[in-house]
């Protein structure tokens, strides 16, 4: 039996660290306008920190790539009946998914069939591929709610109620500790340069892209004039990265490398990166620092994809030498290739290093690539002037009205 909630009442889902890290900021933003608010759903620690009560935590959940998925399905889907179970005894006022389509949309035909409105934060990339799934949103999704710029076109050209609200990370300030400060605070040496390192925010992804990176640190570092910095995920385990470090199976760069907790202040401080694809890499261009794009899944996940993938009229995106079609977020915005994308095969310590140097050194090269990040940061600003996380609030708040407006009708109507 369902039970009867006095007080504003919020699902929310996110599965990976980005929107963990957003979720948390709607949870603390709506508990401000709302303090009697609660929440529940699917998420991080972030969002568990800004007062979500967890049904399933995002950590034992997030996998990548079609492989992946399918090895850990019967875990996945024992967690979403609990999610189901909780959705229907609790039932929320309005439901909040953020991208995490695989459990997300699935998610929302269940609120469809209890008459709860869904707001979508952050789509899933069906522009890309997947683009049947475009009727999901069309039936399913009260809102959407995009951060890059050709998102709202494209929806709306296919009739769902889409709007362009800006990048959340494209306002933050950039982070105040100086680079003295910030040698002080992680023990690094300020007279030598620092490369920062972000192999993604799922175990896997960590697996596959980490090792390459150490690899590339290692020819890079020959001469001992780098210290490297990775930037831990909100679901990936400080304990698990460090184990993979000391592991004797995975090359060791021979030097300094030094775990921290924000990814912001690190890309911030280092004088380069190497990013494995994903929202880092929308963080690297907003901060602007100049990096390389790397990435590698399963064999099978990559031709699967690069025989799905597809991007509409709205994306003027073209294949390189090899067939490949742009996968950098900052690519697509950017309308053609600013940063290089190193992927699968291609994604060596050597491709690495060729690609990365001119980036390091002063010049033509490091400078044209950040003048283009500040081009492409300035296309994901919202237009309104309004944050994203506002926005959004402002469409939950504008759905729970609907709501008391609906539910006094009906009782006047009962009388």
């Amino acid at each position: 039996m369902a039970e009867t909630n006095p007080f504003p009442h919020i699902f929310l889902s996110a599965g990976e660290a980005s929107g963990d890290y957003y979720g948390a900021q709607l949870i603390s933003e709506l508990r401000s306008r709302m303090p009697q608010l609660t929440c529940f759903g699917l998420g991080g620690t972030e969002m568990a920190d800004a007062g979500m009560d967890r049904i399933v935590r995002a950590e034992d959940v997030a996998h990548m790539g079609i492989t992946e998925v399918v090895r850990h399905m019967p875990y996945i889907y024992g967690e979403y009946r609990r999610l189901v179970a909780s959705i229907k005894k609790h039932r929320p006022d309005v439901a909040v998914l953020i991208d995490f389509p695989d459990v997300n949309f699935r998610l929302a035909r269940e609120f469809r069939k209890l008459n709860i409105p869904v707001i979508y934060f952050v789509s899933p990339q069906l522009w890309a591929w997947k683009r049947k799934r475009l009727r999901w949103v069309q039936q399913r999704v009260s809102r959407m709610l995009v951060i890059f710029p050709f998102e709202e076109r494209f929806y709306r050209a296919r009739g769902v109620e889409a709007a362009f609200v800006g990048h959340p990370l494209a306002q933050l300030p950039q982070p105040s500790s100086t680079r003295s400060e910030y040698a002080e605070k992680h023990k690094l040496d300020p007279e030598k340069t620092w490369i920062a390192l972000l192999p993604g925010s799922r175990r896997k992804e960590v697996q596959l892209n980490l090792p390459e990176m150490l690899r590339a640190a290692a020819v890079l570092n020959t001469k001992g004039r780098y210290e490297f910095v990775i930037p831990v995920a909100s679901t990936v385990s400080t304990a698990y990265i460090r184990n993979f470090l000391q592991d004797p199976t995975f090359p060791a760069p021979k030097a300094k490398v030094t775990l921290v907790d924000d990814a912001r202040e690190a890309l911030h401080h280092a004088r380069a990166s190497i990013v494995a694809s994903g929202t880092a890499t929308v963080q690297a261009t907003v901060v602007g620092n100049p990096f390389i794009v790397v990435y590698r899944v399963s064999p099978l996940t990559f031709a699967l994809a690069k025989r799905l993938i597809r991007y509409p009229v709205e994306i003027p995106a073209k294949v390189d030498k090899d067939g490949n079609l742009p996968i950098a977020m900052v690519n697509l915005i950017a309308g053609r290739r600013i940063v290089p994308e190193l992927l699968q095969a291609h994604f060596t310590a050597e491709n690495i290093v060729a690609k990365l140097s001119p980036l390091i050194a002063d010049g033509p090269q490091r400078e044209a690539m950040r003048a283009d990040l500040a081009e492409t940061n300035l296309k994901l600003l919202p237009a309104s002037g309004s944050s994203p996380i506002i926005q959004v609030c402002d469409a939950v708040e504008a759905l729970l009205e609907q709501n008391q407006t609906t539910r006094g009708r009906t009782s006047t109507a009962s009388v």
